[in-house]
């Protein structure tokens, strides 16, 4: 079997490398439903290969334990069960992301796909790749200053999104890249959302505006009570921040 992870940082063109092993999923974004639908069945065909390697390989970990742990590791048919776990992992979500480098380069636009399509699409997301840590991971990679201007015009769209909803797990991250991706535009929506007919955005931007004019201060579940019961009185209406 070939596949484009034994490539990644080998000298070769790593956005063809990071493409031909995710591309597919920008589907999972589409506007088109049968385009979204087609992402998703290709994703949970990829998973289910997941499974299976990942079954083989603890099946070949238990038969070859006898060797020893040296041994063991370099035995030929469990060292290819491994190959192929993470060969065929790397074409996964949330799994493909993990390999290769940081935040930026190539791997960028992959990041940003699954955060988006957890903020656009949460149900599909809870259904078919439901990973709270693997989400606050990957925001608290993006939420770092620097990024180019399209980066950063979509992390703010991603923080607009979040707060015109009631609180998913790990959304309390996203002040994270708000205090990132600080100025004026992104507090321009913010004070449209905090005057909105939405309740829940009122509440979310509010916060998240009083926390920008505060850098100072922590994004905990306390403060987030705290400026809940101080603000609305409000507070037993909402699960609040985890």
């Amino acid at each position: 079997m070939t596949d484009g992870v034994a490539g990644a940082g080998s000298g070769g063109d790593e956005a063809d490398v990071w493409r031909a092993r995710l591309g597919w999923a920008f589907g999972l974004i589409a506007d088109d439903p049968a385009e979204r639908e087609a992402a998703l069945a290709h994703l949970d065909g990829v998973r289910r290969d997941c499974r299976a390697a990942l079954e083989r390989c603890n099946e070949l970990w238990h038969l070859t334990r006898p060797l020893g742990p040296e041994e063991q590791y370099q035995e030929p048919a469990f060292r290819r069960a491994r190959e192929v776990y993470a060969q065929v992992c790397g074409r996964s979500l949330p799994g493909g992301l993990w390999v290769g480098g940081g935040g930026r380069g190539p791997r960028l636009p992959y990041v940003l796909l699954f955060l988006e399509w957890e903020a656009r699409f949460p149900r599909e997301w809870t259904e078919h790749a439901k990973a709270w840590g693997a989400k606050q991971s990957l925001i608290r990679l993006m939420a770092v200053a620097g990024h180019d201007q399209p980066t950063r015009a979509k992390l703010i769209d991603l923080v607009e999104v979040v707060v015109q909803r009631a609180y998913r797990c790990k959304d309390r991250e996203y002040v994270r890249v708000a205090r990132a991706v600080d100025g004026e535009d992104l507090r321009h929506r913010l004070h449209a959302a905090a005057v909105s007919d939405n309740p829940w955005a009122r509440l979310h931007a509010g916060y998240i505006l009083w926390l920008l004019d505060r850098p100072e201060v922590p994004n905990t579940r306390h403060v987030w009570r705290t400026w809940v019961a101080e603000t609305s009185g409000r507070h037993r209406d909402f699960s609040g921040p985890r």
